[in-house]
């Protein structure tokens, strides 16, 4: 039966600012699961946009110390554990579970509804809000924890629950069929090329943006045209040309994406790398009975989806390069280099 340490190695994140934030640790207390929460051993996480914004204070949209840089817009509790995409295993569970979970391999849903016994309103995010797993280590609810069975690697499946689950939720939110032309922006990073395989899987044709270099990848992943971020869309596409716009850029290009959207074409945004604001002409927007759909929240049953898609071998995982955990910095900054393909995997468990 494995042994419970008292203590664990983790990364906690100080305070905003750069990588001094980061501090790696041996003497991190184990988190205890309360009632209706799981202990998980951490073998593997992604490294995520989201990890790097909340230590930048990125998600702060007005200047007061990062009061409200935090998904839910509140300030975050220092130190920190961060990183919301979680493959491990269930090794103790608190009040009100079924102990035969112990055992279980599972991925963490990181869009959390219930912490601390409490339902949440607006949800937290895994290694926001709350500790996540960049630690050998981390406590959830039991309902976040959801049991996948497969071949495939933790360092794999670790590639899934953020980017993936976002990518379902866009499609979800813009109810993506294949009848849909879809134009995916970003597409080589970890939820566009997510996306590429999830609107594939769905029937769609798709679009992906990406740099010249990257594009016989996500040809490979299923891509049935791509067109390049420095393209001039609506010459190459045509306007009113595709159906729905899934949107991780936004900057300087955003008025094509609406330009090329047919009449009542929808338009899913989930990340703004490219520059959070946009030039918007409101007649486009009307005259066009667009709609438009901000995507963090996770649906409902996205992320179940997301794991019988898993399990069915309807996607696969995209992992780019790993690193242990103790590189931490060095992976944050290979991944704001944006040369990979898919996903920066931090492996945990030795």
């Amino acid at each position: 039966m494995f042994k419970i340490p008292e203590t664990m190695k983790g990364v906690q994140l100080t305070g905003h600012g750069g990588a001094e934030m980061l501090q790696y640790r041996d003497d991190i207390s184990v988190p205890i699961p309360s009632h209706n929460e799981v202990l998980i051993r951490v073998a593997a996480a992604g490294v995520n946009n989201t990890d790097i914004n909340t230590r930048t204070a990125w998600y702060s949209k007005s200047d007061n110390n990062g009061k409200d840089a935090s998904w839910s817009g509140n300030a975050l509790v220092f130190p920190r554990v961060q990183g919301a995409d979680v493959c491990g295993i269930v090794v103790s569970v608190g009040d009100g579970v079924n102990k035969e979970r112990i055992g279980e391999r599972v991925l963490i849903e990181p869009c959390l509804r219930v912490a601390n016994g409490q339902e949440l309103d607006p949800p937290w995010y895994f290694g926001s809000e709350c500790d996540g797993g960049f630690a050998e280590f981390t406590v959830v609810s039991a309902c976040h924890a959801y049991p996948i069975k497969s071949e495939l690697s933790d360092i794999e499946l670790a590639t899934f629950p953020c980017s993936y689950s976002t990518a379902e939720n866009m499609l979800t939110r813009t109810k993506v069929t294949n009848k849909d032309k879809v134009l995916i922006t970003g597409g080589s990073g970890g939820v566009g090329s997510a996306a590429i395989q999830l609107a594939k899987a769905r029937g769609a044709h798709v679009i992906a943006v990406t740099s010249p270099a990257k594009k016989h990848q996500l040809m490979n992943l299923g891509a049935d045209e791509v067109v390049f971020r420095d393209d001039n869309l609506v010459e190459i596409l045509g306007e009113n040309s595709v159906d729905v716009v899934i949107d991780l850029v936004a900057g300087i290009q955003w008025p094509q994406f609406l330009e090329v959207l047919k009449s009542k074409g929808r338009y899913a945004v989930s990340g703004a790398i490219g520059g959070a604001l946009v030039e918007l002409d409101v007649r486009t927007l009307y005259l066009k009975d667009l709609s438009f759909y901000g995507c963090t929240v996770l649906e409902p049953g996205v992320f179940q989806n997301l794991i019988n898609c898993i399990e069915q071998k309807k996607i696969i995982p995209v992992v780019a390069l790993t690193f242990p955990l103790k590189d931490i910095y060095t992976a944050q900054k290979v991944f704001q280099e944006k040369q990979h393909v898919g996903k920066i995997v931090l492996t945990v468990m030795d």
